[in-house]
Parts: structure tokens; C-alpha cells; sequence
């Protein structure tokens, strides 16, 4: 969970969000307040309520629930996706996922380096995997969800390239994670210890730090709505309640749901998200609307 001191202050009902900041520049989160109406009465904060429908992305989805909601979202985000390519070195224009992924998480405070997901290391963009002479200490592409645990291990599929789940990973951290599923515990990872991260190979689980967990389990969310059997050459994404789950699945659900609602939104997913819109043409709908999260995908095996 984010260190955050939460701040609760008696402000005006017509004032805007506010927002502290964290002790990392991807963590930036409103804080909650309570408000005074015109009469003088203490209220509690206006909780939203209306679904965010930028120039009617979600039109084809409003008023629907469950499993309904989850089909009708797969057809707006499958709708006019651009499928990238992995790597292109034709010409210094033309967009792969290296160029989308120095774009997508570079530093709000360093424009040559992009922001590290599982170290929250700011680094170089120039030193990355075949190009820096940091060795292990090279970024490299991370797939959240892993190739071998998607069945779509061929770069022409579109899952291979989505950037929704790809993001700059320490080389040594990626290849520590490998293929392993979700869940909390373990023993620190060999690089990095101190960012929080934790493996358990035993179990087949790996735990990222507390800073990114929401933003994995959204984008777990998004992969299991996107790709639902109909794309060639990837299978039906299912995430499901425990680990050591067959190809196609991916777990545990229970421990993202948690991490979901642990670790909110921020101002750095929200960028990166918008990025991601401008340069795939698709939408992640559990950034813009967390609460989908729970119509969708909650379950009487999670407490």
C-alpha cells in the first residue's frame, strides 16, 4: 500500500481535486476532504458516480452489467486498435514498441529517461536492452502478462505488441519474474531488493512493489477483457482464482482485485494512459472507470 498521509480539511463543496504528492514521481493521489455547504453544513465529499464517456467512447456500454459490460467493452477497445510493431528499425519515424514505451512511461521530470516499473528506477532511454552497455542493468520490454501464459509467444499477435501491458523493465527484474503468476509473498528479488519486489518460485508467484500493484492489476483487467478468443493467434484471456493456472490464464484474482482497490489511479497512470490512447487508439475502460473492476470481475471466492 502507498505511504500517504491522507488529509481531511473543510473546504468549500465547489472547490476542485486536490492532490498530494508521494515519495515516488508516479505517485500522485487526490486526498479526500470533507465540505461545507452554503448553509454551513458539514457534508461528506460528492463520491462519483457517472461514468467517464470521453466523446462517447463508452456509449455502447452505458447502462450495461456483468458479463454483458465485459462483452460490450471488448468490442469499443477491440474497435480501431493499431497494432504495433515490436521491434522496427526501418526508419527513426516509424513507431514500434520501443519508441511507444520511451514515450508511454519516460519521467515526468527527465525527458531522456523513462521511469523503471518494478525498480522506480528513472534511466536512460538510450540504455536499453541491445543499445546501453549496462548489461543486466539494461531496460528491456516487460509483458505483464506473459507470453507463454497467453499463448499468443508470436509477435504478429496483437497481445504481444499492446502496450496496455507492456512496460521499461529492469532487465534482471524481467528475467527474475519470468513467467510467474500474481500474489503476495516470497523472498526479495536479487536486483533491487530494497524496491519491494518479492518472488516465490516454489509457489510460482511473484509480488511487484506496492507503487505499481493497481496499475497491474488494471492492466490484468484490460487483457482479460480485450482478448476474449477472437483475434487471431491469441486465445481467450481468463484470469482466474489461484495460480499454476493452464496456458491462456493467468491468476491470482483475488490478490488483484485487492491491489486494485489498494492502489488507485494516479496521475502518472493517467498519463500514460492518454499516451497510450494517442498512440494505439484504444482505451484501458478500468483506468477510466476503476468501479468496472467490481461489476465485472468480483467473485464470491474473494472476500
Amino acid at each position: 500500500m502507498k505511504k500517504l498521509a491522507y488529509v481531511a480539511l473543510l473546504i468549500s463543496c465547489h472547490a476542485t481535486a486536490n492532490y498530494i504528492q508521494a515519495d515516488h514521481p508516479h505517485v500522485i493521489t487526490p486526498f479526500f476532504s470533507t465540505c461545507i455547504t452554503d448553509n454551513g453544513t458539514v457534508t461528506p465529499p460528492p463520491v462519483p458516480s457517472d461514468v467517464y464517456n470521453p466523446n462517447g467512447y463508452y456509449d455502447a456500454a452505458l447502462n450495461q452489467t456483468g458479463q454483458t459490460l465485459k462483452q460490450a467493452l471488448n468490442g469499443i477497445i477491440s474497435q480501431g486498435h493499431i497494432k504495433l510493431r515490436y521491434t522496427d528499425n526501418s526508419s527513426p519515424d516509424t513507431m514500434d514498441v520501443w519508441k511507444a514505451l520511451m514515450i508511454t512511461d519516460e519521467d515526468p521530470y527527465q525527458s531522456d529517461h523513462v521511469i523503471l516499473l518494478y525498480t522506480g528506477r528513472s534511466q536512460l532511454k538510450t540504455e536499453r536492452s541491445g543499445q546501453g552497455s549496462l548489461g543486466q542493468d539494461n531496460w528491456n520490454r516487460e509483458h505483464l502478462w506473459p507470453k507463454s501464459h497467453g499463448g499468443f509467444n508470436n509477435k504478429s499477435a496483437y497481445a504481444y505488441t499492446d502496450i496496455h501491458h507492456l512496460r521499461p523493465s529492469d532487465e534482471s527484474i524481467n528475467s527474475e519474474r519470468g513467467s510467474l503468476e500474481f500474489n503476495e509473498g516470497g523472498v526479495p528479488t536479487k536486483e533491487s531488493p530494497e524496491a519491494g519486489n518479492k518472488k516465490d518460485p516454489q509457489r510460482g508467484t511473484f509480488e511487484p512493489r506496492d507503487a505499481v500493484k493497481g496499475d497491474i492489476a488494471r492492466s490484468m483487467f484490460y487483457m482479460a477483457t480485450r482478448y476474449e478468443g477472437k483475434d487471431p493467434i491469441t486465445p481467450d484471456l481468463e484470469i482466474n482464482v489461484g495460480n499454476n493456472s493452464p496456458t491462456s490464464h493467468l491468476g491470482d484474482l483475488c490478490t488483484l482485485l485487492k491491489w486494485h482497490e489498494q492502489d488507485p489511479v494516479d496521475d502518472f497512470e493517467k498519463q500514460r494512459h492518454e499516451k497510450i490512447y494517442s498512440i494505439q487508439n484504444n482505451r484501458n475502460p478500468f483506468i477510466d472507470n476503476p468501479f468496472w473492476v467490481e461489476e465485472i470481475f468480483s467473485s464470491p471466492e474473494c472476500p
